[in-house]
């Protein structure tokens, strides 16, 4: 909104020129998504309190510390997390971007799923939620529309012919394997993963945030360098065109982030919820799909690989052999029945988000 506002004036007022600075807008976005958590957060914690009674209800087979400690707090934090990244988005970036929106659909989309998953969760006094068919049916509509969208904006901004169904690999400068059709398909689990890796990762104060927050710097970067053509070609990537905006919605998902940290550092005074967590892996999957960089997003977000894997581990060895793997899934819960104290698990694994994160941003280079 303001970049439409200023931009125009930058020939005859100096101020207004700053605008037309993505950077600059960056961190506007950064600082107003972080203010409105500081802001609104005390407030809107005490009427989820107020509003839920019992709070979020917590896995009987669990830790049992979680059942005693973690009673009562309240869910849905994610709507604090939404709040400042859309406010912050619409505020900063250029909205007449088509990636911009392409993202915010997605997030908006996948928040409202999960506000409804923790409405039932709350309302019926049950971990249960949504319906997981009806759940994954809602997810990959939206995922659907986001990814042929995606493709036309690319097609329609001239990024380079058969760029926009293909799959670039790390590590290799001109490796490209069209899909053609499939990529729809490839695009939607891509997002639909992303969601529920990291709605799986949320289990710890402050475990699922940080890496959420280091994923999106590091994929607000990848966007800002490939979207522009000169960065593109020295660094030998492939360039794709408008998605430099999208540093703006990382920048204002940090400041949410960091404003939501405030509240959710251990011991948490509120949960992000699956309105918050699959509306953030789902925006990180769009902005993967936008920028052509789906297999880094596998390695930048590893741990949320991790911790899906697992549960697919541990549901698949005990249905064919009636044994688990670990000791409880998703597997920061396993380390936790070894006896790992939550604040040594959920900061070893910000050590590991940031040693992944470094892994993908050296693969721009190392091609």
């Amino acid at each position: 909104m303001l970049y439409l506002l200023f931009a125009p004036l930058a020939e005859d007022l100096q101020l207004a020129n700053l605008f037309r600075y993505i950077t600059f807008r960056t961190g506007g976005a950064l600082m107003t998504a972080m203010l409105i958590a500081f802001v609104f957060g005390k407030p809107m914690i005490g009427w989820l309190r107020r509003k839920q009674g019992k709070g979020q209800p917590i896995r009987e087979e669990g830790i049992q510390r979680h059942v005693i400690e973690k009673a009562g707090t309240p869910t849905m934090g994610g709507f604090l997390i939404l709040l400042g990244v859309m406010v912050g988005t619409l505020l900063w970036a250029d909205l007449t971007n088509q990636y911009v929106w392409i993202v915010i659909f997605v997030t908006a989309g996948f928040g409202l799923i999960g506000f409804v998953d923790d409405y039932m969760k709350v309302t019926k006094q049950s971990t249960a939620g949504f319906g997981g068919k009806f759940k994954l049916l809602f997810e990959f509509t939206i995922a659907a529309i986001a990814v042929v969208w995606a493709t036309s904006v690319a097609r329609a901004n001239g990024m380079d012919a058969g760029l926009e169904t293909s799959i670039a690999f790390p590590f290799f400068k001109d490796f490209l394997i069209n899909i053609g059709p499939l990529f729809y398909v490839f695009g939607c689990i891509v997002i639909v993963g992303s969601g529920n890796a990291v709605n799986m990762t949320d289990g710890l104060d402050g475990l699922a945030i940080v890496p959420v927050m280091i994923a999106a710097a590091t994929f607000g970067v990848i966007a800002y360098l490939v979207g522009r053509v000169d960065f593109a070609e020295y660094l030998q990537v492939h360039h794709t065109p408008g998605t430099s905006e999208l540093l703006v919605f990382c920048g204002a998902l940090l400041g949410a982030g960091l404003g939501f940290l405030w509240w959710n550092a251990p011991p948490a005074m509120i949960f992000m919820g699956d309105t918050g967590s699959l509306s953030l892996g789902g925006a990180l999957g769009a902005i993967a799909i936008a920028v052509k960089h789906e297999i880094v997003l596998a390695i930048v977000g590893g741990l949320f690989v991790l911790e899906m894997v697992s549960v697919m581990v541990q549901v698949a060895s005990f249905k064919l052999t009636g044994k688990r793997v670990f000791r409880m899934a998703p597997i920061h819960h396993h380390f936790e029945k070894k006896g790992w104290a939550e604040p040594t698990i959920v900061i070893r694994f910000w050590i590991i988000a940031v040693i992944l994160a470094l892994i993908g941003l050296a693969t721009l280079k190392l091609r």
